[in-house]
């Protein structure tokens, strides 16, 4: 509980109280604590800031959540029942410790992250919630943000209206750690995407809708599980397109870049407005060993965007997301394998390499299997993408010196349609001197769309199980 003082001209401060004692989870009935009364308080009552895992029964009182933190390295603060509104960054370091409770903190600065962890190692973060008020949930900051971590936990947090260019969840050169059936809601923001400085491919700037759920760089050994992750304050419509002028430039270097489209550059537009991923792993050939597993997304742009190694994707529902997941920029050794796709509208699932491609960081060496793609091009972008795509695409590189994107076995996955497919091909394979080699498709049930199987002649993509051929391009 939070014990309150009067001040001067009425004003009440309050403190958050530290309670030591042996009996510290907020279901354990043994445990008392005092009312503001001074008559004891029964268990289901709101509980005070606790310290886990000690037998001193002596009470503290303090003004802020840091002011605990700092007093008891490496113990956990339980955060009870209520409204804890801060100013400034709770910051967490070292061995053990962190933060657990049904309680709700509630960051008013836009300027901060609401937790940072750094340089820590078996910390844990479970079941708060971690909130903005609308006047503070725009933000270039995180909800959660960790930096040089190893064996961190995060499980069971709520996360709503942390609406950010950055990730409400953000691992950055962690190890060996854990986000765990979290509750991630409005993440996305209006910003602008600035790609002037790429002077090869874009140079321009363009506003756009961006954000990301869970954010993951240069780590290793990351499970990212059973998440709910979903979007509701900012769709892809017509109406939100026009009011914040989507897609259009807000500015351009003097001259156009080789590899940008001439009619795209003299217009001044891009249809790529709907920007920022559900789940983003990325960090070329350092990020690696990542597990992303029954994660359920909702109404993303991306729903899952992989920069990475040695990568297990299976058990996935990703629905309304105009792209369902995508491998580039020298993804290696992706396992793709019994997840849902639902009204995606520019692909499914699609391998490429990127920009960042090289001959020590190449694209492949992959599994695309037993997945369910349904209802593709009935999602909320398919005004923007219309019905010439493909739920499967398999592209080249982004420069002419990518290598290309090589071996990928695509086996046992089925596409669904009801009624009129809204894809002109199941499959898209580019061409060129970067296009993909070493493709196997097998045992697939994959319906032709308005304009057959595949956008060029290829061995039979429904082709049963057993020997079958490959593309040796």
């Amino acid at each position: 509980m939070m014990h309150k003082t009067s001040e001067p001209g009425g004003l009440r401060t309050l403190h958050f109280v530290v309670a030591l004692t042996i009996c510290c989870l907020a279901d354990d009935a043994s445990a008392t604590t005092v009312k503001d009364d001074g008559s004891p308080a029964t268990s289901n009552q709101q509980r005070p800031f606790t310290v886990l895992g000690t037998v001193d029964r002596e009470g503290t009182s303090y003004e802020t959540i840091q002011q605990a933190v700092d007093a008891h390295p490496g113990k956990v603060i339980f955060i009870p029942d209520g409204e804890h509104r801060i100013s400034e960054k709770i910051r967490l370091r070292g061995k053990g410790g962190g933060l657990q409770g049904p309680g709700s903190i509630i960051q008013t600065n836009a300027q901060h992250p609401i937790i940072e962890i750094e340089n820590a190692s078996d910390l844990a973060i479970r079941d708060v919630q971690l909130t903005r008020p609308e006047e503070a949930s725009t933000t270039g900051f995180e909800g959660i943000l960790a930096i040089n971590c190893q064996n961190l936990s995060i499980e069971q947090v709520r996360i709503t209206d942390n609406r950010t260019q950055s990730a409400a969840i953000r691992l950055h050169r962690c190890q060996d750690s854990r986000i765990s059936r979290c509750r991630i809601t409005n993440y996305t923001r209006i910003g602008i995407d600035d790609r002037t400085a790429n002077t090869q491919l874009y140079g321009y700037a363009f506003h756009c809708i961006d954000g990301t759920g869970i954010g993951v760089t240069e780590s290793a050994g990351t499970v990212i599980e059973f998440n709910h992750i979903q979007e509701f304050h900012l769709r892809p419509t017509k109406e939100i397109r026009d009011k914040y002028r989507l897609g259009s430039f807000s500015k351009k270097n003097p001259q156009r870049p080789p590899g940008m489209n001439e009619k795209v550059w003299e217009a001044e537009y891009v249809d790529n407005w709907h920007q920022g991923s559900a789940i983003l792993v990325s960090t070329p050939a350092v990020t690696r060993r990542t597990q992303i597993i029954g994660n359920q997304i909702i109404n993303a742009a991306q729903g899952i965007d992989l920069h990475c190694d040695q990568v297990i994707v299976s058990g996935n529902i990703v629905e309304n997301s105009f792209m369902g997941m995508k491998a580039m920029h020298g993804s290696r050794n992706v396992l793709i394998t019994g997840n849902q796709f639902i009204k995606n509208d520019l692909w499914a699932i699609g391998l490429m390499p990127g920009a960042t491609s090289t001959e020590g960081n190449t694209d492949g060496g992959s599994i695309i299997s037993n997945n369910i793609i349904s209802q593709f091009g009935h999602g909320d972008s398919n005004w923007v993408w219309g019905n010439n795509r493909s739920p499967l695409r398999f592209d080249r590189g982004q420069i002419e010196s990518n290598p290309p994107l090589t071996d990928v076995l695509v086996q046992g996955n089925m596409i669904d349609v009801e009624g009129s497919p809204r894809y002109e091909y199941s499959v898209i394979i580019e061409h060129g001197a970067t296009a993909p080699r070493g493709l196997k498709f097998v045992g697939n049930m994959l319906k032709p769309g308005t304009g057959g199987l595949c956008n060029q002649p290829y061995p039979d993509l429904n082709s049963p199980p057993g020997p079958g051929p490959t593309d040796s391009k």
